[in-house]
This record gives structure tokens, C-alpha cells and sequence, in this order.
């Protein structure tokens, strides 16, 4: 096994500010599903949304036995630079020590990350899905087998954690899953699902999605500061930072066409931020040329249907369809049509029958399946 690919990741993004903006004395625990094994592992950690550094008192990783349960005679003490704790400064991203440590194909372990002092929450991102769970307990529980009930509390805000590596067989390969709160709702784990249903599987999905976040604009006030950063702040280190990768599907685009509504309704929300479609392609164009620079195969999925939506207009749809028949039609990249998988048959602008959540702009967990489907039969399966 002479091979670096990262079984599992996130992106790094900015957490809602709340007065209790600071952790201490905690443990964060987040287990998580492998999609294949390795004999060595190494974690990537980010604080590049934080504005002071932040230290990791000490961090361990264990075979998960269940949610909060590890297994500690094979758990592991993960060092940096041969010494326990690390401190990373603001706005930087450190890789762990390589660490011995057994990842099973399909095996679960858990990282868990003690927090000693006062440290700033702010680089996190948020996500969902069959295989996405984290816990926060009161107490260095670092090497606790199991979290105290009375003193856990499940989280689906992942700090700091942003990648697992194993050293892996020269076959394997990471798919990366670039997106806003679409992807980093439950699809992405579908997709990963999939590939592990395969006994042959030799594909991680590695998904870097952040709610909120636009390919060509970011907020600077605090109100919508955690809707994350604009494509040129995100895409190239988020995408760099996958090892073994030689895939990446982006699905991006409908924020810059619902969010601005003019400054008399919301006043952090010009009608200014609005992109033309070909000032969005131009975006895209953006991403594309970067993770083609560096080798990877590039996917565009079309954007979903957004009919019934509270910021939903006729201008906006255009847009959308406009933007969807570039995607269609380009030949730079490989398509993947969501929008044609979960629109409805008699109204092409709204989510079939059980594919809308509630709000008309988030799929179902049934549309999830299906997007994780559709990209399947054409990344992997096809």
C-alpha cells in the first residue's frame, strides 16, 4: 500500500457567530464510515474561516463501535511533528503525523478532539446524511470508550475535522463533491452508499459543500457571514486538499440566483450581486479550468427545480434554465442532470411528487437517493 486517498472530508467553512462563540474543557467526537481500508491514516484539520489560532489539546482515532462507543485497545493517539497537541493559526490548515492505525473497507472509526481552553468555534461547516453524525461531551473524553450520556449532546456542526487519509492500494481514487447546502445535505452520503454496496468498491466520496455559499459573491456582515465564501476563496484549496482524487462533480449556482432580493427588502442583499448567466458560466468556467489544470475529470450537475420558492420569479427561472442548457450543451465536461432526475413530467419547473422537502429548493430524502443514483449510473457505474 503506497498510496495517500482521502476516505472522507469536508469543507471548511464559517460558523454562525452566537455570543457563546467559545468552547472549553469539550471533546467533539465524529465517527465516520470508510469506504475502503489502509494500514496507515493521517487527519486534516482547518481553521481557515478563524481569525485567532486555535489549539487541539489532544486528538485520538478508534475503531467506532457504535455512535459514542470506540474501541480503545486499537485506538490511537494522533501526534504533529511527533508531539500531542497543535496549535494552527488563523486562517491555516495542518495534516496530522502519518499514524499506524488498521482502517477495515466499509470500518467505521471515530476522531475525537479534545478542547482544553478557551478556543474560537469558528471554522465548521454543517452536513447531513445517513452516514454524517458528530457529539460534543463536557470533559476531556478523548479516550473515554464511551461518551457520558448525561454530558453528550449530538451535533451536526463538524469544527476543525476536515479530512481522513489512509494509505491505500494504487487502484483507489476520491470522487469530490463540490457544492453549496444541497451537497452538504444527505445525496453525497447516498452517493458514498452506492460505491460501498460495491465489494470491489476502489472510490471514496469526498464531499466539499457549504450552505449558502455562492460561485461568485460572499457576505461580509455578520448576519449572513455563515453562509460561507464565494467559488474563488473555496474552490482550489478545498479541491488540492483531496488525496488520490481524480473526479469532481460541482453542483453550484442557484444561491446567485435566489438570494438578491434589493436592498428595501433586506439591505445586505442588493439587486447588484445578481450575476448575469454569463457571469455565472464565467464562474464555472473558473472551476473548471482549475481542476482540469490539476488533472481531475470535471462533472457539472444542472441546478434543481426552485418553482414555489419564497424568493421565486420568472427572471430567476430563466436564468436557471439558461444556466441548465449551458450545462447541457458544453463540451468541456461530463454532465450529470438532477434537474431532468427529479423534475416533474407536467411541470418542468417543479420537483416530481415526493422529491420536494417543503421549501421548493431542497430535495427529499427520496430526491436524495435519487440524485446520489443519477450520479452514480454516470461517474461510477457508467
Amino acid at each position: 500500500m503506497s498510496k495517500w486517498v482521502t476516505v472522507w472530508g469536508n469543507a471548511t467553512s464559517v460558523a454562525e457567530r452566537r455570543p457563546e462563540n467559545y468552547a472549553k474543557n469539550i471533546t467533539l467526537r465524529y465517527p465516520v464510515t470508510c469506504a475502503f481500508g489502509g494500514n496507515s491514516a493521517r487527519l486534516h484539520f482547518s481553521n481557515f474561516c478563524g481569525t485567532e489560532p486555535v489549539t487541539l489539546t489532544q486528538v485520538t482515532i478508534a475503531p467506532a463501535l457504535s455512535d459514542r462507543e470506540i474501541n480503545l485497545k486499537d485506538a490511537a493517539l494522533v501526534t504533529f511533528g511527533g508531539k500531542e497537541s497543535v496549535t494552527i493559526g488563523a486562517e491555516e490548515e495542518i495534516f496530522s503525523d502519518e499514524i499506524p492505525f488498521r482502517v477495515k473497507p466499509r470500518g467505521k472509526v471515530s476522531v475525537s478532539i479534545y478542547l482544553e481552553d478557551f478556543t474560537l468555534m469558528r471554522s465548521a461547516v454543517v452536513i447531513k446524511g445517513p452516514l454524517t453524525k458528530g457529539f460534543y461531551s463536557v470533559g476531556n473524553c478523548a479516550l473515554s470508550s464511551v461518551l457520558p450520556l448525561e454530558k453528550t449532546r449530538s451535533t451536526d456542526t463538524f469544527y476543525f475535522l476536515t479530512g481522513l487519509d489512509v494509505l491505500t492500494d494504487d487502484d483507489r481514487r476520491a470522487v469530490i463533491c463540490y457544492g453549496d447546502s444541497i451537497t452538504a445535505q444527505s445525496w453525497a452520503d447516498y452517493f458514498s452508499l452506492a460505491c460501498m454496496n460495491d465489494p470491489y468498491n476502489v472510490t471514496s466520496v469526498v464531499r466539499r459543500a457549504a450552505s449558502g455559499t455562492r460561485v461568485l459573491r460572499e457576505y461580509d456582515c455578520l448576519t449572513y457571514e455563515s453562509y460561507g465564501l464565494s467559488g474563488k476563496h473555496r474552490f482550489e484549496r478545498e479541491i488540492s486538499a483531496v488525496c488520490g482524487a481524480d473526479t469532481v462533480l460541482i453542483q453550484q449556482g442557484i444561491n446567485d440566483i435566489i438570494h438578491p432580493v434589493g436592498t428595501e427588502v433586506n439591505p445586505f442583499r442588493p439587486m447588484s450581486d445578481l450575476p448575469t448567466v454569463g457571469e455565472l458560466i464565467d464562474g464555472i468556467k473558473y472551476y473548471i479550468d482549475i481542476a482540469q489544470k490539476r488533472g481531475l475529470k470535471v462533472y457539472l450537475g444542472t441546478l434543481l427545480p426552485i418553482y414555489g420558492w419564497r424568493t421565486y420569479a420568472q427572471f430567476r427561472e430563466d436564468m436557471r434554465n439558461e444556466f441548465n442548457e449551458w450545462i447541457r450543451n458544453q463540451s468541456d465536461c461530463g454532465v450529470v442532470d438532477f434537474d431532468k432526475a427529479l423534475r416533474d413530467k407536467r411541470n418542468k419547473y417543479a420537483f416530481a411528487d415526493g422529491y420536494d422537502s417543503g421549501d421548493h429548493l431542497h430535495p427529499s430524502e427520496e430526491a436524495y437517493k435519487k440524485m446520489a443514483e443519477t450520479a452514480f449510473k454516470i461517474i461510477v457505474g457508467g
